[in-house]
């Protein structure tokens, strides 16, 4: 009986919610699981019967496969996920992972550039190289938009708005979204696309990507990985980075700025408030004092 529910879940996720095929295949990943856990209980009940009690038995089932907390957490979401399509099609009255716990995870927060390291990293670049100006421009993007490398190798000039100051990104799961962009970043990209990017040979279909390789493709994200690891190591920074460390440099900047951190959300393209949290650590220093001049209890 629960194929049927599969395919109807999995029509909702790329109909309704108009998610990615890895996005989709995850969440049938984790339906998958809760029948399998089912069947080897041998009590393969119908979604709307399926009580808090036995997801809660779900749950130590799957930690006892050995799968991380993290690995956890994703497959609860999963489930609330189909349960929300329950709800919907009116397959379940009730949700009963409503109450189900998830795991504690560890939030790791990565190095954060200061404003000055990432000067020194881009003052790095040999722009007397051919693709110096083109890796200038990658780096004045990333931190100004806050782009995640993936977004910043598919970048199309067809998403460059510059007159309006603004470029159009495609996010996780194909979903779009407008970022403002500063004009020392649209400098960069004009120098590069006017100098460098005009010069090179461009394979057939990769006529609107902006940034290309000297085969005329996209770049690979490894090879931006390995463009920041150099730039750093000659600039003797000496934290862990990654194209990832712009990125939340980023947010952290805008936040400890003043910035509002649901239009942080809003530009990094999160769905949810609480992982735009994960990018934003601040220390005890700017929370009171963010606390001493906006509440009333403390002024």
């Amino acid at each position: 009986m629960w194929e049927s529910y599969k395919k109807g879940f999995k029509a909702y996720l790329q109909l309704e919610k108009s998610l990615s095929d890895n996005s989709v295949e995850a969440y049938m990943r984790d339906v998958e699981k809760l029948t399998e856990y089912l069947l080897a209980a041998n009590m393969l009940k119908a979604p709307a019967d399926i009580l808090l009690k036995d997801l809660q038995g779900f749950i130590k089932w799957v930690a006892e496969l050995g799968m991380t907390a993290t690995s956890q957490a994703r497959i609860i979401s999963g489930i609330r996920g189909f349960y929300k399509f329950c709800l919907q099609e009116d397959i379940a009255k009730k949700d009963p992972s409503t109450l189900l716990e998830a795991p504690k995870t560890q939030r790791h927060l990565p190095d954060t550039l200061s404003f000055q390291e990432i000067e020194n990293i881009i003052a790095a670049i040999d722009l007397s190289k051919p693709e110096g100006t083109r890796n200038k421009a990658i780096l004045e993007i990333m931190y100004s938009c806050g782009l995640r490398v993936t977004e910043t190798v598919n970048l199309r000039i067809s998403c460059l708005f510059f007159d309006e100051g603004y470029i159009r990104v495609i996010g996780k799961g194909d979903k779009e979204r407008l970022v403002p962009i500063g004009r020392d970043a649209i400098k960069y990209i004009q120098l590069y696309c006017e100098t460098t990017r005009n010069q090179q040979p461009e394979k057939k279909n990769f006529e609107d990507i902006l940034f290309l390789n000297n085969r005329g493709q996209t770049l690979s994200r490894v090879m931006i990985f390995y463009i920041i690891k150099d730039l750093a190591a000659k600039a003797n920074i000496t934290k862990s980075i990654s194209p990832h460390t712009f990125r939340h440099s980023f947010a952290t900047h805008l936040v400890e700025g003043g910035a509002d951190l649901r239009a942080v959300q809003e530009m990094l393209g999160h769905e949810s408030i609480t992982t735009t949290e994960i990018y934003t650590h601040l220390d005890r220093d700017y929370l009171r004092s963010t606390l001493q001049q906006f509440h009333p209890a403390f002024k």
